[in-house]
């Protein structure tokens, strides 16, 4: 039997972990062709007045529309949540819509928040959750200078959910990795009561046909493919605990708002700063 292992080299870690950092393209580029300069005019930018903006590029038959977010000096690509979503909707669990549709195409509205901008009568707002924000729509020049001055990155997040498991007595066994491609072999797993999960020392991470092991200093935790059987909790070879697996997309809300994991994450979405 093959087995897959993932190194946890701190200086490995160390290295994709700048690279997400590394300042990305906008489309329009340098604006080195007319192209790159129509590109830039069309897009429309909002503020809240507070000293955030969103940035919406234009939707053709060559490129997908894409949103940014951020303040004077630096914005952040903000990542579509699916196939079937327009640039203008994203995920941001921090905020829940219980009026929203639970099951739309895969996704699930109530975690979903939105921007919403109208280009011809130039208006834009900000929905996040049930709260919505007015945002007001700059004119062409301020739009395109605030946008030159700017530095572009990628999204900030590090990590997203991966699994989430529960013993008999409340206590959490929470895993998750890494947000960007380079980094999704980065796992974490943290343990302990709603609001207070402690992160556990990484050894190792071994991935086969039957599941996935999460080993750390304190001990094992075992994931089965086959739903049938229960997942483990092991210490000391001798300590088996059965665990509920609690499924990820459901709880989300939960993940973001209660477990304590990413308390003052910035997920980077126009809803961070409210």
């Amino acid at each position: 039997m093959r087995f897959q292992r993932f190194a946890f080299a701190a200086m490995s870690f160390a290295c994709t972990a700048a690279m997400a950092a590394e300042p990305i393209q906008p489309p329009w580029g340098k604006e080195s062709n007319l192209g790159e300069k129509m590109m830039l005019e069309a897009t429309s930018v909002c503020t809240d007045g507070k000293g955030h903006f969103v940035a919406l590029t234009p939707d053709d038959e060559d490129t997908n529309a894409v949103l940014y977010y951020g303040d004077e000096k630096q914005f952040v690509q903000v990542p579509r949540p699916g196939p079937y979503t327009s640039a203008t909707s994203f995920l941001d669990p921090r905020f829940f819509n219980k009026g929203a549709n639970p099951n739309f195409r895969g996704i699930d509205w109530r975690v979903m928040s939105s921007v919403e901008i109208d280009r011809k009568e130039r208006t834009c707002s900000l929905t996040c959750g049930e709260k919505k924000i007015p945002l007001t729509m700059l004119d062409g020049e301020p739009a395109a200078e605030l946008l030159r001055k700017a530095a572009f990155q990628p999204n900030p997040q590090k990590f997203v959910p991966y699994a989430l498991l529960r013993d008999t007595k409340g206590a959490y066994y929470f895993v998750d990795r890494g947000f960007h491609e380079a980094e999704k072999k980065n796992y974490r797993v943290f343990i302990g009561p709603r609001g207070n999960l402690k992160a556990q020392k990484m050894t190792n991470v071994i991935s086969d046909s039957e599941g996935e092991i999460f080993s750390t200093k304190r001990g094992d935790l075992r994931l089965l493919l086959d739903k049938a059987k229960p997942a483990m909790w092991i210490e000391n070879t001798k300590r088996r605990l059965e665990l509920r697996q609690v499924p990820v997309d459901e709880n989300l809300p939960l993940i973001y708002n209660e477990l304590g994991v990413y308390e003052g994450a910035r997920l980077g979405t126009p809803c961070d700063d409210q």
